[in-house]
């Protein structure tokens, strides 16, 4: 078929890019072409190959299962499961992620008003306080990938081309709409004083221009566990800051009884509160994993108090939240 070269380049392109709306539409006028020149059977087969594969899609989600070309070397693509149910935060914290996603929903309208919605947020935190789980919810709320990209794993596997591979990132996210999600942004924001010359702050100011030049189209999301080393300039690149601190006794009890279920029935949790003190959400998860795994493995059907209080005891005396 006249034509059929340059479709065929333009398929192989877009299968490298990962973008599969343009390898469907390439497909699409393919058969187009395939009709025109009285090849109608070619033509309904392409068709209906193309309407069963985005069937085939998870939900309604925007589908990146595998990442491929550059992109794959780069972010991890999932399709998160979690949602607002499932994220314990404080009632602050909790009114700013729901402001991102009626920001988001809105966006059309906002944009049509010259407004762009909130989609530079900076999370900050201890350990295990729920920022990779916030990216997740949002992912899951907004009905879209998220990719995930781990700054210092970028930083040491990449240096010398890290802000190229940085460039291809955002270029991905202005062609695929998802939730890009740099974890350890502290590998990459430190305090600019000690990086003056150099491959970091060339990369550095790499990312803050591809940052400040991003729409709408994709949310960018970064996280650190410590906010206090960060330059204090980074803070106003970002439209939303989102601080996260460790739970209090009320968020904890809801962390624990959230995971055990039916498992967690006539507890005293007031009597866990100081052994719950100062732990993360991650921890507390763990803990109430531990308990669950304990009554079940000695035949009970419920958790008690004590299983509990010996997995609290337990993450404080050894382990630590992620």
């Amino acid at each position: 078929m006249a034509g059929s070269g340059e479709h065929i380049k333009a398929l192989v392109r877009s299968h490298g890019s990962g973008d599969d709306d343009a390898f469907y539409s390439v497909a699409l006028q393919v058969a187009a072409q395939a009709a025109r020149q009285g090849h109608h059977r070619l033509a309904t087969d392409l068709k209906t190959a193309v309407e069963r594969s985005r069937a085939d899609r998870p939900g309604k989600v925007t589908s990146i299962a595998q990442p491929r070309g550059d992109l794959a070397e780069l972010v991890v693509a999932t399709h998160p499961a979690v949602g607002l149910r499932d994220l314990v935060l404080s009632e602050p914290l909790d009114g700013q992620v729901r402001r991102v996603l009626a920001e988001q929903r809105q966006r059309k309208n906002l944009l049509d008003h010259g407004f762009e919605p909130a989609h530079r947020l900076l999370l900050e935190g201890p350990p295990g306080t729920g920022k990779t789980m916030t990216a997740a919810v949002l992912a899951h709320e907004l009905s879209l990938p998220l990719l995930t990209i781990r700054l210092d794993g970028l930083l040491s596997k990449f240096m010398g081309e890290t802000a190229t591979k940085l460039r291809t990132v955002f270029e991905a996210a202005e062609r695929q709409r998802g939730v890009y999600f740099f974890d350890e942004f502290d590998a990459l924001g430190g305090d600019r004083a000690g990086n003056d010359v150099g491959e970091a702050r060339r990369i550095l100011n790499s990312f803050l221009l591809f940052l400040e030049s991003s729409s709408s189209a994709s949310l960018i999301i970064t996280a650190t566990n410590h906010r206090t080393i960060l330059d204090r300039a980074l803070f106003r690149r970002f439209d939303m800051v989102l601080d996260y601190e460790l739970p209090d006794t009320t968020q904890a009890t809801a962390v624990m009884r959230r995971r055990l279920g039916g498992l967690a029935s006539r507890i005293p949790w007031t009597e866990l509160a100081a052994d719950a003190a100062g732990l993360s959400h991650a921890d507390l998860v763990r803990a109430a994993e531990s308990a669950a795994k304990s009554a079940i493995l000695t035949g009970n059907a419920r958790v008690g108090l004590d299983d509990l209080r010996a997995a609290l005891r337990s993450r404080h005396s050894g382990s630590c939240g992620s």
